[in-house]
């Protein structure tokens, strides 16, 4: 299983979400989308999730905590107890077992992230 974690700001649009995935590695081989639950049903990722024909991994913020992440955002550390809700979400989404095939890239106008994850675990 391939997955991407995003996360993104509330301004953020689809070129930007779409640009961090693009940057990440893009879509090809991806098997869903995935970001905290609590931003699952924003407009934006419904549009791209559609666009991209793939479902959206919507990841509980007790499944998010305590995932090491090798890059770090002090900002999203003090709002979500991670280092990278991308990074994360995408290896919560892969399983335990996932592994992070790019980590965390930044779109131009810093409102959105991607990271890609693979894993066995479905």
């Amino acid at each position: 299983m391939k997955v991407a974690g995003l996360g993104f700001q509330r301004e953020a649009n689809i070129d930007s979400l779409r640009e961090a995935l693009v940057a990440a590695g893009g879509a090809r081989g991806l098997d869903a989308l995935a970001t905290a639950s609590d931003k699952a049903d924003a407009p934006v990722l419904i549009s791209l999730a559609r666009e991209l024909g793939l479902t959206i991994k919507a990841i509980p913020a007790e499944a998010l905590a305590g995932i090491e992440t090798p890059t770090r955002s002090q900002r999203i550390e003090k709002m979500r107890g991670v280092g990278s809700l991308a990074e994360a979400a995408a290896l919560a989404a892969v399983g335990r077992h996932g592994r992070l095939v790019s980590t965390r890239i930044v779109s131009r106008d810093k409102t959105a992230t991607a990271a890609i994850a693979e894993g066995d675990d479905p």
